[in-house]
């Protein structure tokens, strides 16, 4: 593993002065540090002795003013920095990435043996299919992702509450179907963001040859907004005069920019809080989360179209069939127990001041399991015969990995070749993977300036071609 490679490079070349210890940061300036004692938490070290997280990510950094603080967790502390200024510092035990923010030619480097890297990335696949390798996933020790499976999961981050779901309809079904009457379409789809790799446009097209769709965004506009309206971008936010109009609508397409498990955001919450019914594509495991077995159509479910704008047309025309999608408004009809526990379970919050937001919550995981590993390196170092060295834990492609983009209508082969998704989001997620298997050489080397990326790309790339 590439971990254990580095740890080997790092025992051969400490001497030679690739490992320095010492940063422009000292133990004086962290010491002056102001702290404070969380409940629960007894430690009893001083500044100058507590292990060091890096936020390598600076604009994400959860703490305000300055940017040095002791963080008081429920078990442990650490000191927590965005000062990039102590990458090399010998208490530095984790440094922290946004994944978003991630790039593999500015990876801090060289990787030492003493230190974890953790990442934290909630938002879309499409921001960096270089994660999405398992090359890729492999350099982290600690992921917090939409994923169930990292090691502190953000599945339900677009879910604030079961209050949430439960709220009434914004719009009654008697007046949704007045609204239909004077000429409503069944279905709206409202997008601005246009191609994206779930090339959910294509998709669409395709299904309105089989059923009339009032499309309000940029992406394939037939439908100007009421002047009220200056544009979509309040569908962002959770705007009351936005939220009202698009109530009235009884069927939603919603539609993710990138296809990944566990990867659902307010495209599939917001339409249930309101009332409306999802057609939904993205998550391929969201049957997991729905509240019971009926809330949403999923488009995956349908062979074709044309059959699922037959099955919209039968529950538009039956208040009965239609009601049924709304059933989860009434309490017991919420039947999913992974959906309960994982909102009843989850110990940050949305919106929620009592609880931790996600990102000071990933914050006091990562200082938790690096004062347990140091613990132990500790122990270890005071026995090794009885105490062996701790692993040290490797994310893998459970944690965040996503598959290569797909049409979304019709296969590859029938796309034209200049097409400008075909072009783009295949392209980027072989490129990541070049990016990914590029940065774990320069790790693997003990490789101290990550520009060098591109040499080991093509290095990489020229053993391949000669089947090495």
């Amino acid at each position: 593993p590439v971990y254990q490679e580095v740890t080997i490079l790092f025992s051969l070349t400490r001497e030679s002065g690739v490992f320095q210890p010492q940063s422009a940061l000292s133990d004086m300036e962290f010491a002056s540090v102001s702290s404070y004692r969380g409940p629960g938490n007894t430690d009893p070290r001083p500044n100058n002795k507590l292990p060091i997280l890096l936020w390598w990510s600076s604009n994400l950094f959860p703490h305000f003013p300055g940017d040095t603080e002791r963080v008081d967790c429920a078990r442990s502390s650490c000191l927590v920095t965005s000062n990039c200024k102590v990458q090399l510092y010998r208490r530095t035990a984790s440094i922290i990435f946004y994944g978003t923010d991630f790039r593999a030619y500015e990876a801090p480097l060289p990787r030492l043996a003493h230190q974890t890297w953790a990442l934290f990335h909630e938002e879309s696949p499409m921001n960096n299919y270089l994660l999405s390798h398992s090359v890729g996933i492999r350099l982290f020790n600690y992921t917090a992702t939409f994923r169930r499976e990292s090691d502190y999961p953000l599945t339900l981050q677009w879910l604030p509450s079961l209050d949430y779901l439960l709220k009434a309809p914004a719009v009654p079904l008697q007046e949704k179907n007045r609204w239909r009457r004077a000429g409503l379409a069944p279905v709206l789809y409202i997008q601005s963001h246009c191609d994206v790799p779930s090339d959910r446009d294509r998709y669409v097209q395709e299904l309105m040859k089989y059923i009339e769709i009032d499309s309000y965004g940029k992406c394939l506009n037939n439908k100007p907004l009421p002047d009220y309206l200056e544009d979509t971008s309040t569908a962002t936010g959770e705007d009351r005069r936005f939220m009202s109009f698009v109530g009235h609508y009884k069927f939603h397409l919603a539609l993710e920019n990138g296809l990944c498990p566990d990867y659902m955001t307010e495209k599939l919450w917001r339409p249930m809080h309101q009332g409306c019914v999802p057609i939904y594509r993205g998550s391929s495991s969201v049957a997991d989360w729905l509240p019971n077995s009926h809330p949403a159509i999923l488009i995956d479910e349908f062979h074709s179209s044309r059959d699922l704008a037959e099955f919209i047309k039968t529950l538009d025309q039956d208040d009965v069939k239609y009601s049924r999608y709304l059933e989860y408004k009434t309490p017991s009809k919420i039947t999913n127990l992974r959906l309960l526990e994982g909102l009843e379970n989850r110990e940050w919050g949305v919106n929620d001041m009592s609880k931790p937001n996600y990102l000071n919550g990933f914050e006091c995981f990562v200082c938790s399991r690096e004062n347990e590993r140091l613990a132990a390196v500790k122990v270890h170092r005071k026995n090794p015969k009885r105490n062996p060295l701790p692993q040290p834990k490797m994310a893998n492609s459970s944690h965040m990995g996503c598959p290569l983009p797909s049409p979304g209508y019709g296969p590859v082969e029938s796309i034209d070749p200049n097409d400008g998704w075909l072009q783009m989001w295949p392209q980027d997620y072989w490129q990541s993977l070049d990016q990914a298997e590029g940065l774990e050489s320069l790790v693997r080397h003990n490789v101290s300036d990550p520009s060098l990326l591109w040499q080991h790309i093509q290095s990489i790339a020229v053993r391949r071609a000669r089947g090495r």
